[in-house]
């Protein structure tokens, strides 16, 4: 009675637990009031025009949101005083144009143009692209520098607003990029490039491409000087001009090099992630790119413009993230509790008794004496590693009727590795994207593990029952009413399968192997892409050598352990997996 009282008295905290943190996340920093009060604060003094010359970018939906935050927190660090717009199209929902408001963009409503090129020629991604058009139609400001949502600037470009009619960067030799421009705005301008978008080719099948059809000579253009003095600038009027590489270094390109294709670093003015769907707020990109450490050190620096949106974070975000964090531990303390009553003892004594050297002693033997954890009785019997040395080898010793089948060992890796591999898939796919990269990678661990443990545990549950299950076939007692129902009361059971100290260190090791995969390249300080990727390849290999090891051996042990004890428990009903 004792006992099962402890039990639901530590589920019913446990619970408790969990109900006060996800009332914490869901309120914490945004309470009704205060929320309600700050958004009709932004709604009655949106941000007019302050000056004739502005930065901007294009949102078409939430998914660049925390993009473009970034980039207006790294343009205001600069001391600019210009114009920061925003153009955003339908898709962006109203919460995220306040909070940019907040930050201090001006917020303008736009229509997305339709990409003319047919879907074979582009890429699904691209089928709103050419609105970037539109800001060659901002004529309420006499030069606007445009910077793609995925960029950071680094050190002040005012400079860029010397710049005459049209200026941009030069990629891969001939071809202009996008992604950072400036621009003098002109409806003349704009309405001749609406009528020539289905006549004039693009590459990309996207603006990128149609802009380079559009300037067909800026490969020839003269680069930008900023140093330029005002007399001479005067007298110098181009059609457009060429921006160096400081103010559109490619992350692309720095990957390949290991570094920036710049002489001197320190003047780097913009970078741009140009990865395609690779981008710096991914969780996981932190861990491959180290230029993703630039965009992520700017964004911890991101203020609350509204209640709980410190660094990027929303009060949703902050609760997924706690109840990802919880179900795993509740689930495996919940399955687990007997185990942690047992342990819980095992400490207290540990502390309390006056021989603490003779009772660690104790305790040392009793959880590495092969017996499950934790030991309620000393089971004769139990596979000894004789049985599984005599399969390794073979099945020498082994009785014909009592031999181990032959498929075991390779089913085993099979089943072991796809576990592992669907794990990590459902991992990565629940933890949200945006998330700080400490918090995705421990989520992500912490998932995988979990599930393995889940999905692998029932497997090796099954080998158990299928061992029981031959040790029935070939004996030639049958087993009597008495001893079929026969349970020992002392807690070992199938709950216990999985807690040996072997299986525990096995486990243990697969865990530390996989932690290693992502931070060895860390600890070595290696920065080169296929230098990550080729160590990251490696520690895989051995984990992948590891696994194969632990799950052949770990099937061998608990099919020799079901055979070996079936008439000594009984499987209860209602089994979990995890247990």
């Amino acid at each position: 009675m004792r006992s099962g009282g402890r039990v639901k008295h530590c589920t019913y905290l446990w619970l408790v637990a969990l109900g006060i943190l996800l009332e914490i996340g869901a309120c914490r920093g945004s309470p009704v009031a205060e929320r309600e009060s700050s958004l009709s604060l932004i709604h009655g003094k949106a941000r007019k025009q302050q000056s004739n010359q502005a930065y901007t970018t294009l949102l078409y939906g939430d998914e660049f949101l925390l993009g473009v935050r970034v980039l207006g927190k790294s343009i205001k660090v600069t001391g600019t005083d210009k114009d920061m717009v925003v153009l955003v199209s339908k898709g962006v929902s109203s919460e995220a144009m306040e909070l940019l408001e907040a930050d201090g963009w001006i917020v303008e409503h736009i229509d997305l143009l339709e990409n003319p090129n047919s879907k074979k020629k582009r890429p699904s991604r691209f089928w709103g692209v050419y609105t970037k058009l539109k800001i060659f139609n901002m004529t309420n400001y006499e030069k606007v520098v445009y910077l793609d949502a995925d960029t950071i600037v680094t050190r002040s470009i005012e400079d860029l607003f010397l710049c005459k009619r049209f200026c941009a960067n030069l990629k891969h030799s001939e071809r202009l990029n996008s992604g950072v421009m400036v621009v003098e705005p002109s409806r003349d301008l704009f309405e001749d490039m609406l009528a020539k978008v289905t006549t004039l080719k693009s590459y990309t099948g996207g603006d990128q491409g149609f802009l380079n059809s559009y300037f067909e000579d800026f490969a020839n253009a003269r680069l930008f000087d900023p140093l330029m003095s005002p007399d001479e600038r005067k007298e110098y009027n181009p059609e457009f001009e060429r921006l160096s590489t400081l103010y559109n270094a490619d992350v692309g390109l720095y990957m390949l090099a290991n570094k920036w294709m710049v002489d001197d670093e320190s003047e780097l003015r913009v970078v741009h992630y140009t990865l395609g769907p690779l981008k710096p707020w991914d969780w996981w990109c932190h861990w491959l790119l180290k230029p993703v450490d630039l965009w992520q050190n700017v964004r911890v620096t991101l203020v609350e413009s509204l209640p709980g949106t410190r660094a990027g974070e929303t009060a949703h975000s902050r609760l997924v993230v706690r109840v990802l964090f919880l179900i795993p531990l509740i689930v495996l303390a919940f399955c687990n509790r007997r185990l942690l009553c047992q342990i819980h003892q095992d400490v207290c004594g540990l502390l309390c008794t006056g021989s603490f050297c003779g009772y660690a002693r104790q305790l040392w033997y009793k959880y590495t004496a092969g017996s499950a954890l934790p030991i309620y009785s000393k089971i004769t019997g139990s596979p000894s590693n004789t049985s599984v040395n005599q399969y390794t080898g073979g099945t020498g010793g082994i009785s014909g009727s009592s031999r181990l089948p032959t498929y075991l060992g390779s089913l085993s890796v099979v089943v072991c590795f796809i576990c592992a591999l669907g794990s990590m898939v459902i991992a990565v796919l629940l933890v949200p994207r945006q998330v700080m990269p400490w918090t995705g990678m421990i989520l992500a661990y912490e998932w995988t593990f979990f599930l393995f443990i889940v999905l692998f545990g029932k497997y090796l549950d099954v080998l158990y029952g299928l061992g029981r299950s031959s040790a029935v076939a070939v004996s030639s007692v049958p087993s009597s009413p008495d001893a079929s129902g026969y349970n020992s009361g002392k807690g070992h059971s199938r709950s216990a399968v999985l807690w040996d100290a072997q299986t525990v260190f096995y486990g243990l090791g697969m865990a530390f192997f996989a932690m290693s995969v992502p931070a060895v390249p860390f600890i070595l300080g290696v920065s080169a892409l296929f230098a990550r990727l080729g160590l990251m390849i490696t520690m895989g290999l051995v984990l992948s050598a590891f696994m194969t090891y632990a799950a052949e051996h770990l099937a061998i042990k608990w099919y020799l352990r079901g055979r070996d004890e079936w008439n000594q428990s009984r499987p209860q009903s209602g089994y979990c997996g995890i247990c």
